[in-house]
């Protein structure tokens, strides 16, 4: 499960690492990796030489910027890794595409569950080839939204608050885990509409959002039992040690840490909800 927390990490560290660094060589394991840059060829040739300016992101996508006219996007779907590595480390397998600067060894991506991008596109043309970009929400990670505006856009939605939540066109890459941990930080249950909620309840909506999210940035995200998300250097996110309610698979039920009643499951768009009957209203 990678989310924006977890893409922010990465993304900070990309930033940090390889900002001024110059590509050497681009070596492409799987010729479909390169299908949306124009082929292994035009990848390649447009990338070696290039130096990296800086590292950003638009909602769950990787963005960064080279001295041409290019921009690398990469999306790393739901268990792509960007790996840092030593020229001689071992290449794992599922090595998709291996880029070697003229120092400072190589940025590895790594896809072992097979929906991960990484392509190039012009930087003036973004939104226009990445149609993805287009209509994504609010992103608390990026700019700060004042809680009224959040209550704007929330108070416009016709769909229960889990619904909302996991919507990017609301708020971008909350995904399960992050969505049920803040309706329990915010005491609403998953099953509310938007506008069943006071100012009061908004407000503390938007305050869970926030503080869940930069906390989980500080622990550097959240590792679960798929063991799919790790930092550039292969190492796992702290943050699964704070969750409240949000249970992996293998775990037994948990009490509730304000009431110390038992943490409810409940099947929801199909998938698993997370919540405390006793104390989301």
């Amino acid at each position: 499960m990678i989310a924006l927390p977890e893409i922010e990490t990465i993304r900070r560290d990309l930033d940090r690492e390889l900002s001024g660094l110059r590509i050497k060589s681009v070596e492409v394991m799987d010729t479909g990796y390169a299908k949306r840059s124009g082929g292994v060829k035009k990848f390649v040739n447009r990338l070696e030489k290039m130096k990296i300016t800086n590292v950003r992101r638009r909602g769950l996508f990787l963005i960064v910027g080279l001295d041409s006219e290019d921009v690398v996007v990469a999306h790393l779907g739901s268990g792509g890794q960007l790996r840092r590595h030593a020229n001689r480390d071992e290449v794992e397998p599922n090595t998709m595409v291996s880029i070697t600067f003229t120092k400072s060894g190589q940025l590895r991506l790594v896809d072992g569950a097979g929906d991960a991008e990484m392509f190039l596109v012009n930087a003036e043309k973004l939104v226009e080839e990445v149609p993805e970009l287009d209509g994504l929400g609010i992103d608390p990670l990026d700019q700060p939204v004042p809680w009224r505006m959040f209550g704007e856009i929330l108070l416009a939605q016709d769909a229960k608050l889990k619904a909302v939540l996991t919507d990017d066109r609301v708020v971008v890459g909350l995904g399960e885990l992050y969505s049920d941990e803040i309706l329990f930080a915010a005491g609403l249950r998953f099953d509310r509409l938007p506008n069943s909620l006071g100012p009061q309840e908004v407000r503390r909506l938007h305050r869970a959002m926030v503080e869940t999210l930069h906390d989980a940035a500080k622990h550097r995200g959240a590792t679960l039992e798929d063991g799919f998300y790790v930092d550039v250097h292969g190492q796992p996110g702290g943050y699964e040690e704070y969750l409240n309610v949000f249970k992996q698979s293998g775990q037994k039920g948990r009490p509730c840490p304000r009431c110390h009643r038992p943490i409810q499951k409940y099947r929801f768009r199909r998938r698993w909800t997370y919540y405390c009957e006793q104390c989301q209203i």
